[in-house]
């Protein structure tokens, strides 16, 4: 019996070893601003957030979630399909039920912190970062300082950096200039290739011929630009499965996703890192 227990023991210490603390970074943004001044209704995929955050809390690992300003996230409503699960209505529930229970979206109750808390905790504590789509990405964390310093650190030190169909265009962030650079995308203009921590990096993104073939649920408005586009400009190297397979492309520290379906694809990955 004593050594049964101490085998139990020993494995429980075993897996605490290898637990960490995760980043996730959300947008504050609710609406995507739109060209000839329409907005869209927007925030993160259900699945692209909770599929890899289910699969953390399981295996042990402990999750902050955070936005720039510490604003409560808000739920794409037009993620809450089964078709984004597989067609498994029972993985939508579990998902739904999780994210529920964390309250993440609760105005009054949400446990998201600020990028500014973060860094006055220091970086340090974290392992990794993990950042999903929706189009919310595309609205505020494209060009926010606050996560730009994130990145950098955690490129710097070689931690895990995860991000997923609209989520990679968060890495202009770290740019020199962000604002400056998506500021002449929207315009048409063609931007300089920055130099930056990023350069030469091999991503995926959400699609131009995903965003083509999706773009009616804009509601006839048209998107500034779109995230391939932003991102090759950069001077990263794309690359892309057919569009809404599962698709996941590794460089270094960099973990990203091409779209909903490949949110599975990138927590596994993310875990494996984590444990090594």
């Amino acid at each position: 019996m004593i050594k049964k227990l101490t085998a139990i023991a020993l494995a429980a210490a075993a897996m605490n070893a290898h637990a960490g603390n995760v980043l996730v970074v959300l947008s504050d943004a609710a609406t995507l601003d739109l060209k000839a001044g329409k907005t869209f209704q927007t925030g993160f995929y259900l699945n692209e957030l909770m599929q890899p955050v289910k699969m953390l809390l399981d295996a042990g690992h402990t999750i902050t979630f955070a936005t720039p300003n510490g604003k409560a996230p808000t739920l794409d409503k037009g993620s809450v399909n089964p078709m984004f699960f597989g067609g498994d209505q029972a993985a939508l529930d579990a998902h739904q039920k999780l994210l529920e229970q964390l309250r993440l979206t609760d105005s009054a109750n949400s446990p998201v912190v600020s990028l500014a808390r973060v860094e006055q905790q220091g970086y340090g504590k974290y392992d990794a970062v993990y950042v999903p789509g929706g189009h919310a990405p595309m609205q505020d964390l494209l060009t926010s300082s606050a996560l730009g310093k994130v990145l950098a650190a955690f490129h710097q030190d070689g931690k895990p950096t995860a991000l997923v169909c609209h989520g990679p265009i968060a890495l202009l962030s770290a740019m020199p200039d962000a604002k400056s650079f998506t500021m002449k995308l929207a315009q048409g203009a063609t931007p300089t290739q920055p130099k930056w921590i990023y350069a030469g990096y091999k991503v995926t993104v959400f699609t131009n011929d995903e965003e083509e073939a999706s773009k009616g649920q804009l509601g006839g408005g048209e998107m500034k630009f779109y995230p391939q586009t932003a991102l090759q400009k950069a001077g990263l190297q794309f690359s892309k499965a057919a569009n809404w397979q599962g698709n996941m492309v590794t460089d270094r520290e960099l973990i990203t996703g091409q779209n909903p379906a490949s949110a599975a694809l990138v927590g596994k990955e993310l875990l494996a890192r984590l444990q090594k």
